[in-house]
């Protein structure tokens, strides 16, 4: 599909949000998309490397507010869940490039990548409870285990963004360069990547997180359940509402 940009090339695949029009903003056939692609470079031995990116202006806005509010995620093989899946348990180096705004599920995936590349305008926010909804992607977990509780508390709490520099001191990200360039670094750490032996990378992989696949499954599962209530519930009803039409939500009366 156009909105997600498919290409492999010396057994690395790059997986590209291509929606900029729309700042990259994800609807449910984009998670599909991605979460297909990721399946068939778990089973392909020739594809050693997976790099997600975006544009250098923007990486993601999130989810498609109006495509996920017309169509929820209401399933464990909903295209969303499919996709935080395949992330969690990717067996082969998964690395990202990072430039703009990287809103919500722009940040959580993060946690799930071994190596990210960030531009210096990066910005990562995860608004959930601004939303009236909860964290996803297992990041309630993630997110105090590798930011600490009080920056994370911080970011998930308050819901406001923090940048590059700040993502770097806390281990989100590998490196920070121009925006122009974070991706071409990302492709070169990818190359060197692919050119380990496979089977080295898969077991050093597996033994750095060992146990780890099971909790994030049960914590996803948890956090699944919880925001589905809360999707429902007057808070992000109120949310998305004044979304929609553009206004500051009254969360006063919730």
């Amino acid at each position: 599909m156009s909105d997600i940009l498919t290409h492999i090339d010396a057994g690395v695949m790059t997986l590209t949000l291509n929606r900029v029009e729309k700042k990259n903003s994800i609807t449910a056939a984009m998670y599909g998309a991605m979460a297909d692609a990721l399946a068939q470079a778990e089973g392909d031995a020739a594809i050693r490397v997976v790099v997600l990116q975006g544009h250098e202006t923007i990486f993601s806005a999130g989810n498609d507010i109006g495509d996920f509010l017309n169509a929820p995620p209401s399933t464990p093989e909903s295209p969303v869940f499919r996709f935080l899946r395949g992330i969690a348990t990717f067996p082969k180096p998964l690395l990202a490039a990072v430039c703009g705004p990287a809103v919500g599920i722009g940040t959580t995936m993060l946690f799930h990548c071994d190596l990210v590349c960030a531009g210096d305008n990066a910005a990562f926010s995860m608004p959930f409870v601004n939303l009236g909804l909860c964290p996803e992607a297992a990041s309630s977990l993630l997110a105090p285990q590798m930011l600490g509780y009080h920056r994370a508390a911080e970011a998930l709490l308050l819901g406001e963004p923090f940048y590059a520099e700040a993502a770097l001191d806390v281990g989100l990200v590998n490196r920070v360069v121009p925006p122009t360039e974070a991706n071409t670094v990302a492709q070169a750490q990818a190359r060197k990547l692919a050119a380990k032996p496979i089977t080295a990378l898969i077991e050093t992989k597996r033994l750095m997180k060992k146990g780890q696949p099971a909790i994030l499954m049960e914590r996803m599962v948890e956090e699944g359940a919880s925001f589905g209530r809360m999707l429902r519930e007057p808070a992000a009803r109120e949310a998305f509402t004044a979304f929609m039409e553009k206004r500051k939500p009254d969360f006063s009366k919730v």
